[in-house]
């Protein structure tokens, strides 16, 4: 099932010196993002230097902004292919048997302190069948374990601080469901998105993790449905695709995020029992 929305964000800063930013905020070009229409407005102008990750489509831009006020707006038209399947057909993916460049979402990050969260996610999950339905256990831990609050932790806080706080936003709980899957040898990774149903609006971040040869769609907060999820960026954990990364002086200002149905796109459904998968199966890189 496809369905289309228009989605968008304004960033607002007041630059004090010359400041380089690295934005990541565009829309990822993946296979399920069909008809991609975008538009990117910087006021005042400024020159752009841009990178494409082949592997992963992170698009990130970077801009050396002079002092005074700026304004960065995008805007975008784009399709979502919905990829579902019953949970209950999807296992999980012996070491032995993971591709090569799945490796590095098996180790612990920055955010990810999944080596210090070894005993713990043993004891509550390791005697858990194997597969989809575990990862969902996980998430339903960490639904009833955590409060969602904002400003209960910074953009330091790591996996294992959340576990002892419990409390935090989606980003504490993407990272702490992550370490949990790669703790029990599940390779997990890091999402950026735009999210249909959440509010207020803003970005997004829940986790995929590594299950049967795909990538599946897990949101421990469940503040957003899995279907109206459009990718911006994935990786080990928050460090790597933050929407902005300033480097110099500035304040910034409000962040305004928006996402709809575009004009007679259909509602999805917005089942809950079904796994949502976000790509193509992933090749056996490294296979001889």
């Amino acid at each position: 099932m496809t369905v289309r929305y228009k989605l968008g964000c304004d960033l607002s800063y007041e630059i004090k010196s010359t400041t380089v930013f690295i934005f990541n905020l565009e829309v990822a070009k993946l296979q399920r993002h069909h008809d991609l229409v975008e538009r990117l407005t910087i006021t005042p102008d400024a020159a752009r230097r841009v990178y494409t990750v082949p592997s992963v489509q992170n698009r990130y831009f970077a801009i050396e902004a002079q002092p005074g006020p700026l304004n960065v707006h995008y805007e975008a038209e784009v399709t979502l292919d919905v990829f579902r399947a019953d949970p209950a057909g999807i296992d999980e993916t012996p070491l032995a048997a993971l591709p090569l460049d799945i490796m590095p979402f098996l180790l612990p990050s920055r955010f990810v302190s999944s080596d210090r969260l070894a005993a713990f996610a043993q004891k509550e999950f390791g005697h858990l069948p194997k597969g989809h339905g575990r990862v969902t256990a996980i998430c339903n831990w960490l639904y009833d374990n955590l409060d969602y609050r904002r400003g209960s932790s910074d953009e330091q806080t790591t996996a294992d601080e959340s576990l002892i706080l419990r409390a935090g936003v989606c980003r504490d709980f993407a990272h702490l469901g992550i370490a949990f899957c790669r703790a029990l040898n599940i390779p997990a990774r890091f999402v950026s998105c735009y999210a249909y149903g959440l509010e207020p609006r803003d970005f997004h971040a829940v986790f995929e993790a590594y299950l049967d040869g795909r990538w599946w769609l897990f949101d421990g907060t469940r503040q957003a449905n899995l279907d109206g999820l459009v990718r911006i960026g994935v990786g080990r954990d928050a460090a790597e695709i933050a929407f902005s990364s300033p480097f110099g002086e500035m304040e910034p200002g409000p962040v305004k995020i928006t996402i709809e149905h575009a004009d007679g796109s259909p509602e999805l459904p917005g089942r809950t029992a079904d796994a949502i998968s976000t790509e193509e199966p992933a090749p056996d890189a490294g296979a001889s």
